[in-house]
């Protein structure tokens, strides 16, 4: 398993933060094709990104490229060269239903790349549980930009107004298996703003939150990692739970809280997410 407690997207159309890429300490990165190029740039970005990820030297960093969508005049190029250059993964826009999934499945013979979907429209949060179940899904990205200006909301600091929609795309995520990531923080300059809603994101389950400059990055790694006391009580738990268990009891009290079975599959998931981020950080430095 890989974490993915940041995940940088970068414009593929400047070559200097292409090559940063290779060096940001962010455990996935996006290759943006889509937004972040203009209409003129899109044939030499591409270019240049599947170009880039098939020379590699991306390390232990996930390297996902965002194309554009299948209904634009780019959008088949895009994917056939992002097949090509074999990256991790091929991030779809505006995915609304799993047969959106189906059609870039259905050129990708590699097992090897997975698909991930982009959540940022109305009808795919409907869709969630389906385009989670999809075989060839990797994971979720949160879209939440589109999503506040299809939805015609005002976002509020408590991301009140989308919460729900936040919520169905994680309920679906951890139905079926795949992971889930955050939508970006759009004042990349105001770090206790960016604090506030990665820790609101950590605390409703995503797995990482998604970036659009590499300041936010050490913020992310930050809150998405476990925190050693709660490290420390998750191992108490796990040997006071071993040691009732050898005494004939299926409850231990730590804390003055009991421990069940529950408490302790939980103990040892935040444990191996922890050992997951040491080896990530440890082939990084290889």
């Amino acid at each position: 398993m890989h974490p993915y407690r940041s995940v940088l997207y970068m414009p593929g159309s400047n070559a200097r933060a292409l090559e940063k890429a290779r060096k940001v300490d962010a455990d996935a990165v996006i290759l943006d094709l889509e937004d972040a190029v203009a209409p003129t740039e899109k044939s030499a970005a591409r270019d240049m990104v599947c170009a880039m990820v098939a020379e590699g030297g991306f390390g232990a960093r996930r390297v996902l490229i965002r194309v554009n969508g299948a209904d634009t005049e780019w959008g088949q190029a895009d994917l056939a060269a992002a097949i090509t250059a074999k990256p991790d993964g091929i991030l779809l826009p505006k995915v609304n239903g799993p047969e959106d999934l189906d059609a870039a499945s259905a050129e990708l013979t590699d097992q090897n790349i997975k698909l991930w979907a982009m959540m940022e429209t109305p009808l795919c949060v409907f869709n969630a549980a389906a385009i989670a179940a999809h075989p060839r899904l990797g994971g979720m990205v949160m879209g939440t930009n589109d999503l506040v200006n299809d939805l015609g909301v005002t976002l509020r600091a408590d991301r009140a107004q989308i919460s729900a929609s936040l919520q169905m795309c994680l309920l679906a995520a951890r139905a079926y298996g795949v992971v889930c990531v955050d939508g970006v923080y759009n004042a990349f300059k105001d770090e206790a703003g960016l604090r506030a809603e990665c820790e609101q994101g950590r605390d409703m389950g995503f797995d990482g939150k998604t970036l659009i400059h590499p300041a936010q990055l050490a913020i992310a790694n930050e809150v998405f990692a476990p925190d050693p006391a709660a490290l420390a009580l998750a191992a108490r738990q796990i040997s006071a739970y071993d040691e009732a268990i050898a005494a004939g009891s299926a409850v231990a009290v730590v804390d003055g809280k009991i421990v069940e079975n529950l408490h302790v599959a939980t103990a040892k998931a935040l444990i191996a997410r922890a050992e997951m981020i040491a080896k990530r950080a440890e082939d990084a430095q290889n």
